[in-house]
């Protein structure tokens, strides 16, 4: 009688959840697995409502959340409870997905006690170990320790190796992101706000650490100037719930009649909103993975991005914090057809929907289970 191997799938907050949970779907359905999911709830209610949509529930769940944690005391609570988690769950294998504190905390976690760890995401740099902060040293250091590096483009594949990983254990597989987006997508989801379908619709997304302060409310100020040039157009910008970020929306925003503000989307009516968009601006990583798939061109808010591949197809383009690119470059795309069309060729280079498969087959090989062939291991 074979006795399965315990792997054990970590999330903590929305995004790691929507990549994670068709790795977590796709390793129930294997005989040679028990699978346990541990939540950490770096993020509490934009996490479960993901977890409720793929039917994913946690055996495991540290509730980490608390108001205005610090990174030091958010990092030290994990680590020692991630210690005693693995004490108790003895996982032959160890899942995480992308660049948060719960994925570094798990990385080390697992070194100190030589469990093996798959990094989901694996590979993305921005080559600055302040920018983004703390994610850039996060990726970094769950880098070093990883087993297996699931690289979602050949690109983080060739990061991994001028960082010295090994060949061998790098696999690129696609993003997660994307077998998740086909799947909700297919639904068409209703969006929970109300918007005038006669105006093309602007969908904003800020909330990053790094334009905490002047260059958020650079943003926000090119946002309202948008708004004001444009009588063809509504903005609906669902606010991050960071005091740094709602003080400042709702302070320069709340009460434009072409701005709809409102409280973080469900991921079910958030694709819904990402269908119904004509453009999108946002400083999010998910987001620069999911809207060219949609066909929906992206303007970053940041002076750099970890996904150049999207970039480099022309699909989404960085204008940073600055007032003067994003309400130059957004125009552009209003008013000038032939540009909008280049960038929204509905073309992803992050993958085919098949990610997760990879994965776990790449874990059943690894790990001992029964070996089925599978052509597009390794493959995208």
């Amino acid at each position: 009688m074979n006795i399965k191997k315990r792997i054990l799938c970590v999330v903590g907050t929305r995004p790691e959840a929507i990549k994670m949970a068709p790795v977590i779907m796709a390793l129930k359905t294997e005989p040679w697995a028990a699978v346990r999911v541990l939540a950490t709830a770096q993020h509490r209610h934009m996490l479960d409502q993901v977890l409720n949509l793929f039917g994913v529930e946690p055996d495991v769940d540290l509730d980490i959340m608390r108001p205005n944690q610090a990174l030091t005391t958010l990092t030290a609570r994990l680590l020692l409870d991630m210690e005693d988690v693995i004490q108790s769950e003895k996982p032959d294998a160890v899942l995480a997905q992308g660049d948060t504190t719960t994925v570094m905390t798990v990385a080390l976690a697992c070194f100190y006690g030589r469990i093996p760890f798959g990094h989901v995401e694996a590979g993305l740099r921005s080559g600055d170990i302040s920018n983004p902060f703390p994610e850039e040293m996060n990726r970094v250091v769950a880098g070093r320790l990883a087993r297996w590096h699931f690289a979602p483009t050949e690109n983080a594949r060739q990061n991994l190796l001028r960082e010295g990983v090994p060949q061998h254990s790098i696999y690129v597989t696609g993003n997660t992101v994307i077998d998740a987006l086909q799947t909700v997508a297919a639904k068409h989801p209703e969006i929970d706000v109300a918007l005038d379908p006669s105006k093309r619709l602007i969908l904003v997304t800020a909330h990053r650490r790094e334009n905490f302060g002047t260059p958020f409310r650079e943003i926000c100020r090119a946002i309202r100037a948008i708004a004001d040039r444009n009588e063809n157009i509504q903005v609906l910008y669902p606010v991050h719930p960071n005091p740094n970020v709602t003080r400042v929306a709702y302070d320069m925003l709340e009460g434009h009649p072409r701005i709809s503000l409102c409280p973080p989307l469900d991921y079910l009516p958030f694709v819904g909103a990402m269908q119904r968009a004509y453009l999108i601006l946002s400083d999010s990583g998910g987001v620069q993975e999911e809207a060219p798939a949609l066909g929906k061109p992206v303007l970053v808010l940041r002076r750099e991005t970890e996904r150049p591949e999207a970039v480099e197809t022309g699909v989404v383009k960085l204008v940073g914090p600055e007032f003067n690119n994003i309400v130059g470059e957004t125009q552009r795309l209003l008013d000038d057809e032939q540009a909008y069309k280049q960038m929204a060729r509905g073309v992803s280079p992050y993958g085919d929907g098949k990610a997760a498969n990879r994965i776990v087959g790449i874990l059943r090989q690894s790990l001992g289970g029964e070996v089925v062939a599978d052509e597009t291991v390794g493959v995208i």
